[in-house]
């Protein structure tokens, strides 16, 4: 007798070993149609797979992400058999689903391929999907794969299979095509119906600049057409959000070829820049933190100390200075653990919060830049809080409502995900699970749901990371949190306890923004650069019908910029429409347009950028109206 017990705690019973699929029809008919795959014991498999012993058992559909996963898994296949197809001399390396789609790395062996190809290769993918071949999985011995793989010229499947640590290995087939993959797979290629291929890039094998340039081809696939098609129109809408694109039509910031990976700010891009530092520096003095500035470079041995070298040195910047070795700091922790050490502390000085704006650079690799999202210089808005231990929690607490005040303010939807030791970690497994344990009561007295990723912490302590949503339904990670045993006990910190004796105290990484620029960046495409009032590097427009209004706009000007808003008056001589036009492709929040009766009678016209046109207003209405807004930060989306 096999119990299979269930997501909701019941047991299904059989009197013989059964099929993960047979186990689904005994549920539910429709769910047996519906399932993708299966969760045994935790672990992902085919609906084939066959049961023989008692185990926990879970189906997943195409309506959850599980199920998702495996559909894109199987079309980066289908994708993979329509291009050996078509480029017969083409070797795979690997592809995998990611979040919203797929892509697969392929050697096509000195073939230029083209946007215009995916075309092409859609065109047969339709072909193999209107064959409905089965995919079947095979097993194989570890030596009998890499023969097998060898004896078709695919080096990287060999290599990969090298190694290895495993007797046994699955490979997937689908007709005449067949590749190593732990699976699991679709039932056969006929359900990969609705799919497309969005772009080509660029990817060395592994990651690693010394090995060949390799093909990547990126797509998605969905269960339904409708769902595809609303995908698209996002991709759209995000190309036109794009921030390097808005970032040099509003004028704000770019990158140029002289420094690649080294953004430049504008004035405008600086006005948006220094609102949101000072609206950190606002809620960061409210909340006890006092803030620091450290030096740019260091001594190579303080990161030697802190442990960093080991594992950053590959992408850290160094220089030497009066024939010693220092390095550009990569992040601003060794800084701040001198900025405590520098004097004695006692219990009653804890906990202390010290924050820090801190420029960091890390030789990021030419082909991982991308605007802003992705740069070899940037500013973390770092602090690092010391406190007794029995202060962990409170702390904790208190940085989550931080966070959470900062993103309520831009409009933002957020998840929480645990992050625990890692392979390279240092530290005790008792620290490590005093740390996580202590992270998890904090979030748990918080009411905060989070989901657990095993082994992503930092190497000196566990996270929580803050995954925002923006207006597009992307997430993104900026804020995390990380506690930490390991700094302290490097730099030998210590506070003078209760007792009068020396202890040592725990500390806190944490940013919020995470980087003022990518933060920037985020913030360009999820208000398709129109920004709130509060942000908007230009809040109001001033524009007079003609130039006998012209000295009236700018007293309108002279008294809003006294009030302290950012103001301008387009008063060239051309016509009111394209002035109009302009101060609307510049996104400007408020525009207030004067005519004669404005200037007779001492008013504006004004009009929002998008509700329209909001009729005649006293200059103190306006007044009160702007300067209620920004001090509220409404998002205005």
């Amino acid at each position: 007798m096999i119990n299979v017990t269930l997501p909701d705690g019941s047991v299904k019973q059989f009197e013989n070993k059964v099929s993960c699929l047979e186990v689904a029809q005994s549920i539910s008919q429709g769910l047996a149609r519906n399932a993708v795959c299966c969760e045994v014991d935790g672990v992902l498999c085919d609906l084939h797979k066959v049961i023989e012993g008692d185990c926990t058992l879970k189906v997943h559909t195409l309506k959850d992400a599980e199920g998702l996963a495996v559909l894109r898994h199987s079309t980066a296949h289908l994708m993979a058999q329509a291009i050996s197809r078509i480029w017969g001399k083409a070797k795979f390396a690997i592809g995998p689903s990611v979040a919203n789609g797929f892509y697969y790395d392929v050697d096509f062996e000195g073939d230029v391929i083209v946007p215009e190809d995916l075309e092409k290769i859609e065109a047969e993918m339709t072909r193999i999907v209107k064959e409905d071949l089965p995919i079947v999985r095979e097993e194989m011995s570890r030596t009998d794969a890499i023969e097998f793989f060898r004896s078709r010229g695919d080096g990287y499947k060999v290599e990969i299979l090298s190694e290895l640590d495993a007797d046994t290995v699955s490979l997937y087939r689908q007709g005449e095509y067949v590749d190593l993959c732990r699976g699991p797979h679709m039932t056969s290629t006929g359900k990969l119906k609705v799919f497309k291929l969005t772009s080509i890039a660029g990817a060395y094998w592994r990651g690693d600049t010394k090995n060949k340039m390799l093909t990547r081809i990126y797509g998605t696939a969905f269960e339904k057409k409708a769902e595809l098609d609303e995908y698209l129109l996002r991709l759209e809408e995000a190309k036109k959000r794009d921030h390097r694109k808005l970032g040099r039509e509003l004028d704000l910031f770019d990158i140029f070829d002289e420094g690649p990976g080294f953004p430049f700010f504008f004035p405008k891009g600086m006005v948006l820049r220094n609102a949101l530092e000072d609206f950190w520096r606002q809620e960061h003095t409210r909340a006890g933190y006092q803030e620091v500035k450290t030096p740019m470079i260091l001594n190579q041995e303080l990161w030697h100390r802190s442990g960093h070298w080991d594992h950053y040195k590959d992408n850290m910047y160094v220089v030497k200075i009066d024939d010693a070795d220092y390095a550009i700091k990569p992040m601003n922790c060794p800084g701040g653990m001198l900025v405590y050490k520098r004097k004695p502390h006692s219990y009653r000085d804890l906990p202390e919060r010290i924050a820090e704006l801190g420029l960091v650079h890390r030789h990021e690799l030419s082909g991982a830049l991308h605007g802003l999202m992705r740069v070899r210089c940037f500013t973390q808005d770092d602090a690092h809080i010391f406190m007794t231990p029995d202060q962990i929690e409170s702390e904790i607490e208190g940085v989550v409502r931080l966070i959470d005040r900062f993103y309520k303010v831009f409009g933002f939807k957020y998840k929480l995900e645990l992050s625990t030791r890692p392979e390279d970690s240092m530290g005790t497994d008792e620290q490590w699970e005093a740390a996580t344990n202590a992270l998890k009561r904090a979030l748990e007295v918080l009411g905060k749901e989070y989901e657990v990723n095993e082994g992503d912490g930092a190497f000196y302590g566990p996270k929580i990371d803050f995954h925002l949503e923006d207006s597009l339904g992307r997430t993104w990670q900026c804020g995390t949190i990380q506690l930490d045993f390991q700094m302290p006990e490097r730099f030998d910190l210590t506070y003078v306890g209760q007792d009068g004796e020396k202890h040592r105290p725990v500390m806190i990484h944490r940013v919020v923004f995470g980087s003022i620029e990518r933060f920037i960046a985020i913030l360009t495409e999820h208000y398709a650069g129109a920004f709130p009032l509060w942000l908007a590097p230009v809040q109001v427009m001033i524009v007079p019908i003609s130039e006998n209004q012209a000295e009236y706009a700018h007293e309108v000007c002279g008294k809003l910029v006294s009030l302290g808003v950012r103001a301008e008056v387009d008063d060239r001589n051309e016509k009111m429409g394209y002035r109009i036009r302009e101060a609307q492709l510049q996104k400007i929040p408020y525009m207030l347009v004067l005519g004669e009766k404005e200037k007779e009678s001492g008013s504006v016209a004004v009009r929002n950028r998008k509700k329209g046109d909001l009729g005649v207003m006293s200059f103190e209405q306006l007044a009160d109206k702007l300067q209620r807004e920004i001090a509220e930060k409404s998002s205005d989306m």
